[in-house]
């Protein structure tokens, strides 16, 4: 009988053997080398408040879902990736208490109050350490420990002094937990990329627009050590391979992606050329996140026999 022959099932009809938890455990997995080499760089206290910032961002997501009788949704690894972005992005020898708060505000304020994974409406860890960097501007901005002291590499072109480019690139400097080894840092992406968990549409247009935007206005040209040590220096390869790229807070249509990739890259390169930090990635990224609706609006594609000219 044809009845024996159909069967009716709810939508969607396709679906993937890729979940939340398998992209987020992948990306756990391409931070390890950048995490593994901030605790060889900067020590014990680093272990420490890369720990407690986890912890405190699975246990705040917890808190909360028990509190308001919520399905516990810890298990698919996403507030571990945001508390492990986040503890990457803090000086090595911040206070403990800081990654407590910037958890906190991570998971409660920019994810759970807006309804959870899949509703924020900016990347949590970049929303995070911006909320820190304005409330806690001395702290977060003191990178001097007992590996390093004095200006980060960042700092030290911003006054225009010269830098070591091949100390950058392999993480010999100060700076960050995570963003000091851009080796480190490709090695994780290119684990990313192997495993389909992103390609190099947002990171490739972010990264060219942000060289093209230094070669026409940093006043530098074609200077590739200059070119070199802004690539290598700050947080621009950690924001570009693992916060622009949350699926999220990124625009969903390839043309908006592009667009999104060069947005990102002029927002840096104007914070990083013409402001008064020699940073400049989260913000550029918090800002990108919120004109991502106008981006969609712009690149989706019109529906077919809608939106032609009239005869």
């Amino acid at each position: 009988m044809m009845s024996n022959l159909m069967k009716v099932s709810s939508n969607p009809h396709v679906r993937s053997k890729v979940t939340t938890s398998n992209i987020m455990l992948a990306v756990v997995i391409a931070l390890l080398p950048a995490t593994c080499f901030g605790i060889y760089n900067f020590g014990l206290h680093a272990l420490l408040l890369i720990l407690t910032t986890v912890a405190t961002t699975v246990l705040a997501e917890l808190i909360y879902e028990k509190a308001m009788k919520q399905k516990v949704t810890i298990g698919d690894f996403s507030a571990v990736v945001t508390g492990l972005i986040l503890a990457l992005n803090l000086p090595p020898q911040a206070p403990l208490w800081i990654g407590v708060i910037g958890g906190i505000f991570a998971i409660i304020v920019v994810k759970m109050l807006f309804g959870g994974l899949g509703q924020n409406f900016m990347n949590p860890a970049a929303a995070a350490r911006c909320f820190l960097l304005i409330s806690f501007t001395s702290i977060m901005t003191n990178f001097d420990c007992d590996a390093y002291t004095g200006a980060t590499p960042l700092a030290s072109i911003k006054a225009g002094e010269s830098v070591n480019v091949l100390n950058m690139i392999i993480g010999k400097t100060g700076g960050a937990i995570g963003e000091t080894s851009m080796l480190a840092i490709v090695l994780g992406a290119c684990i990313l990329i192997m495993v389909g968990a992103i390609d190099l549409t947002i990171p490739g247009s972010y990264i060219l627009s942000f060289v093209i935007f230094l070669v026409l206005f940093s006043g530098h040209g074609l200077d590739m050590t200059y070119i070199s040590a802004e690539l290598a220096g700050g947080g621009l390869m950690l924001g570009a391979f693992f916060m622009a790229t949350d699926y999220v807070t990124r625009p969903i249509t390839e043309k908006g992606q592009y667009l999104f990739g060069i947005l990102l890259g002029i927002l840096t390169g104007i914070f990083r050329v013409f402001g008064a930090s020699a940073e400049g990635v989260s913000y550029a990224i918090i800002i990108g996140n919120l004109l991502v609706p106008l981006i969609e609006r712009i690149t989706y594609p019109k529906a077919f026999g809608r939106g032609g000219k009239k005869a």
